[in-house]
């Protein structure tokens, strides 16, 4: 038995659960995805590419749920559980490599039947806390906890920030010439720095060019930036499974971009972009701090926006991630939403803590601004 399944009146609710089954769902997804002109990240394509390349697999089960209209699949909610942290957490399929979550559904989709699959899927237990993060203003997770969906669905206090250079310009020349002076100067003394290395060129890679030298590259870079700060990531592995494996959802797709800033022929800053709705996305970013002083990054930036706005797309999105250089560019932010639902009695207490805990901080955040705003007691004054 490949998955649980329900039937309610003129729409079938499925679950699944196995590797077997999300595979055998794939084409009737990939109608659904293309149907909705959907984000890559909430593809068949994405959310496979991250279970079968998982490293701690056994930590996990998925549970992905769906809205059948006869042969047609008109919704996906893709979730799984993952234990971590002495907890059960229900949450997004490939969270860890999504910037943007959401159920996968047309803007006319069964909203009563969204409800009924978010109850069928709660119901069948297993979790402490569902943790459903990551949620652009108009996702329509939002819309279905602002329903009487049940288990309720509340807002949690943890949110995360994407900066995105959004403007009118008519060209990457255009945005340029409005940046300040400061930092036109800065790209021009880049771009002198590098060229004391060799010959320098920004370029996009084209289709037919083969990924994996650069991959391998880009996680080489990844991994001694990772080492330097004592950190380590499942996607920059050695043999590049896991970024492999989204690249190429990414190449399938047809919305992958990979630019690069080359000195005779070595790369020495990468990006892995994807272009989609007149927007260009930017994944993963790195460079080669043996070429630091020409700021080699912040150039390849520079010339990405350029080439977005050249191509006539509005928007360029660095997707999430509050860092300085990203916040630097951006002209917009958009907050992303956190929804939470306990699932268990330990998972109601947690949040409870959890609650109690930021309605503390936030009291002692305010109290020294409170103190300054208040008359100053003369000292003649009887204290009462």
């Amino acid at each position: 038995m490949h998955a649980l399944g329900a039937t309610i009146r003129a729409e079938r609710l499925e679950i699944v659960t196995d590797s077997e089954r999300l595979a055998e769902i794939g084409p009737a997804w990939d109608e659904l995805w293309t149907r909705t002109d959907s984000l890559v990240f909430q593809s068949h394509a994405w959310i496979s590419a991250w279970w079968q390349t998982l490293p701690d697999r056994d930590n996990r089960q998925l549970r992905i749920g769906l809205v059948w209209n006869g042969d047609r699949l008109d919704a996906v909610m893709p979730l799984c559980l993952h234990r971590r942290r002495g907890l059960r957490f229900l949450e997004w399929a490939a969270n860890s490599y999504s910037d943007y979550e959401d159920i996968l559904a047309g803007a006319d989709g069964p909203a009563a039947a969204l409800e009924r699959l978010w109850a069928e899927l709660t119901r069948l237990g297993g979790f402490d806390i569902a943790l459903l993060n990551r949620l652009q203003p108009g996702a329509r997770m939002r819309e279905l906890a602002a329903s009487r969906a049940r288990p309720t669905l509340v807002p949690n206090h943890r949110s995360e920030v994407s900066h995105r250079v959004t403007g009118a310009w008519t060209s990457g020349a255009a945005w340029f010439d409005s940046q300040s002076k400061k930092a036109r100067q800065n790209y021009r003394r880049g771009q002198s720095a590098m060229s004391e290395f060799g010959s320098a060129r920004f370029r996009l890679l084209a289709e037919d060019e083969p990924l994996a030298p650069v991959l391998a590259r880009l996680s080489a870079l990844k991994r001694k930036w990772l080492d330097a700060r004592g950190h380590t990531s499942a996607l920059f592995d050695e043999g590049d499974v896991a970024l492999s494996a989204l690249v190429q959802a990414l190449a399938r797709a047809g919305v992958l971009r990979i630019f690069v800033i080359e000195v005779d022929g070595l790369i020495v800053a990468i990006s892995i972009n994807f272009e989609q709705h007149g927007t260009l996305m930017a994944f993963v970013t790195t460079y080669d701090p043996a070429f630091e002083r020409a700021s080699p990054g912040t150039l390849l930036m520079s010339d990405y926006i350029m080439w977005a706005f050249d191509r006539g797309l509005h928007t360029v999105d660095f997707l999430c991630g509050a860092e300085a250089f990203k916040q630097r560019f951006g002209t917009d932010a958009v907050t992303l939403g956190t929804f939470v639902a306990a699932g268990s009695l330990r998972g109601r207490a947690v949040l409870a803590l959890d609650h109690a805990r930021h309605a503390l901080a936030q009291r002692r955040q305010r109290m020294p601004r409170q103190r300054s705003q208040q008359p100053a007691i003369r000292r003649d004054s009887p204290r009462r």
